[in-house]
């Protein structure tokens, strides 16, 4: 059971990507897509915490919801959403593994602690491998939005690390509350925040919200991708650790990459996939000691990893 929920939480995860592109480009406004779906699958996860008796309505309105929900779902989306309007769901979703790295760099920077050799020798292979992936972009056929799109992605991937560093805090600060409800909370602020910039910089049409393909696409991300994906996630935490599940870090990207190519002819070149694959290694070097743990047998607490970065 815990093998086959593992691999469709990866499926969930690897197909967002392409879900939110498919959303895109049937004509939806990216930050009001991004931030209907938080809301609401937000919302309804934290309603049914609090109906369960995991969490008070109190929670949503804490100062540590809004901000972890300023950089876990406003600051990863906004990007992300807006960037999948000129780049591949496979290229943004490979760029989008790149959080972690930058994680470990947030947290030595603030720790004041140095990085093991091994974790160096990561943040290297993985900044190779993004040269990589954008190297086509800029040697084959130069777009200059399709490189800021990609470095737009990146800033969104700097927001997820800050976001989830400060989380670890707000974990511990809330050790009581289901780490569910914690999540539903912040993606209901980071919902909101998204709604509001799109009041502000979107004309939104009800005929592109309507369209059939954006509604699809709408609806998996509020169901599979938001709800079960993250509940999936949380239950391989509780009944394995809290190294283990997110190992999808290593595996959906790659699938999006694949989907992309093969559910929606998205061109990729050679040099790109090479550069996806040493993004990927990168990210493995670098969580070469915590990847160790999953020899450990004896579940461990959950720590900071959070996956609504997908």
């Amino acid at each position: 059971m815990i093998m086959f929920n593992y691999i469709v939480m990866c499926l969930i995860f690897g197909t967002t990507f392409l879900a939110i592109k498919v959303g895109v480009d049937a004509g939806a406004p990216p930050f009001f897509s991004a931030g209907i779906r938080f809301f609401l699958a937000g919302g309804i996860l934290f309603l049914w915490s609090v109906w369960r008796g995991k969490a008070r309505l109190s929670l949503f309105l804490r100062k540590e919801m809004m901000l972890t929900g300023a950089g876990l779902t406003f600051g990863v989306f906004a990007a992300l959403y807006w960037s999948e309007q000129y780049v591949s769901s496979g290229v943004a979703a490979v760029l989008s593994a790149t959080g972690p790295l930058m994680i470990l760099l947030i947290q030595s920077r603030l720790s004041d602690q140095k990085l093991p050799v091994s974790a160096w020798a990561g943040c290297l292979v993985g900044t190779v491998g993004v040269v990589l992936l954008i190297m086509p972009g800029v040697t084959i056929a130069f777009s200059a939005i399709w490189i800021v799109a990609c470095l737009v992605v990146l800033v969104g991937e700097f927001c997820y690390a800050a976001g989830a560093v400060y989380s670890r805090r707000v974990i511990q600060r809330f050790s009581d509350t289901s780490p569910i409800a914690l999540n539903a909370a912040q993606m209901t602020h980071g919902g909101i925040m998204l709604l509001l910039l799109s009041l502000f910089t979107e004309n939104v049409r009800p005929g592109s919200i309507l369209a059939p393909d954006a509604m699809l696409s709408l609806f998996y991300l509020i169901t599979a991708g938001s709800m079960v994906g993250h509940t999936i996630f949380y239950w391989l935490v509780a009944k394995t650790n809290s190294v283990f599940p997110s190992t999808w870090l290593y595996i959906s990207p790659l699938i999006a990459l694949f989907l992309g190519v093969w559910l929606y002819h998205e061109s990729v070149s050679l040099i790109s996939v090479i550069g996806g694959i040493t993004i990927v290694l990168g990210l493995i070097l670098v969580n070469l000691k915590s990847l160790r743990q999953l020899t450990i047998k004896k579940p461990k607490p959950f720590q900071e990893t959070n996956p609504s970065q997908s």
